[in-house]
């Protein structure tokens, strides 16, 4: 038997699964015989991941940031689906810019995917989940565990609140007996360097940016690196997984960023 076994035959979705990590989630939980329902915003991305996937996957175009576009999306699969088993809030978007430098649309866009996207899954999706077991994934960031400061300021504080999020969702979830894993990513060889190739029009529409950048993502691990451990993770019930990938450096940021609250610790 498999470490997922419990939920072969049963359906699984996965936002944000046109590439990157949603499409490692989508094609290894299939692996795993789940049914996946790959969603995507990209609509030729979905369909792609899902027709590789071949008859157990299913594709399903929609903006996670439009609050209405998923209520009407978790209806449309209501209708059609049933046997939701697994929730798997991985959509996210990678912003360049600064907090103090960066632009109305980029900051709207950066949260309004990254934290509200995974509140706006959350409420319409969650009450879709039946059966036993039951269990929510949240991709956060191995940004939401540092200082969000360096190269990218504004995305990591966004993951910062997609971390919050993630683990007021589990408090919330346990209540209603369902699983949660939250997994924080390191740096991996994704195209998150590139997410405004899919920016809707309100956020200031597509951009395409200069492959020349994407030399850090792309001499980086693939994503598929963290699936035995994602797997043991959630046979066990769920819990937080970091997957750092810099050789100790997140670890010593985390000890750094407790340090430097603890030091600022006053009983009144």
């Amino acid at each position: 038997m498999g470490k997922l076994s419990r939920y072969a035959g049963r359906t699984a979705l996965v936002t944000g699964a046109g590439d990157g990590i949603g499409k490692m989630l989508a094609l290894k939980l299939a692996e795993a015989g789940v049914t996946v329902c790959v969603q995507d915003i990209r609509e030729d991305a979905a369909a792609e991941v899902a027709k590789n996937i071949g008859s157990n996957a299913f594709a399903m175009a929609f903006d996670i940031s439009d609050r209405a576009a998923v209520a009407e999306a978790a209806d449309q699969f209501a209708r059609d689906y049933s046997d939701l088993a697994m929730l798997w809030i991985n959509a996210g978007v990678g912003v360049g810019a600064s907090i103090l430098e960066g632009k109305p649309d980029q900051v709207r866009w950066a949260y309004d995917v990254n934290i509200l996207g995974a509140i706006w899954t959350a409420q319409c999706f969650v009450p879709l989940l039946q059966g036993d077991p039951r269990h929510v994934g949240i991709t956060a960031s191995t940004a939401a565990l540092r200082a969000p400061e360096g190269d990218f300021p504004l995305y990591a504080a966004t993951k910062h609140g997609t971390m919050a999020v993630a683990e007021a969702l589990r408090g919330e979830l346990s209540a209603k007996d369902i699983e949660t894993t939250i997994l924080c990513p390191g740096l991996l060889n994704t195209e998150i360097w590139d997410g405004a190739k899919a920016r809707p029009e309100r956020f200031g529409g597509e951009r395409r940016m200069d492959p020349k950048i994407a030399g850090m993502w792309r001499d980086a691990k693939t994503p598929d690196a963290m699936w035995p451990d994602i797997e043991r993770v959630m046979a066990a019930g769920g819990g937080t997984l970091v997957c750092a990938t810099d050789n100790g450096d997140t670890g010593a940021a985390m000890r750094q960023r407790i340090d430097a609250i603890e030091n600022g610790l006053v009983e009144l």
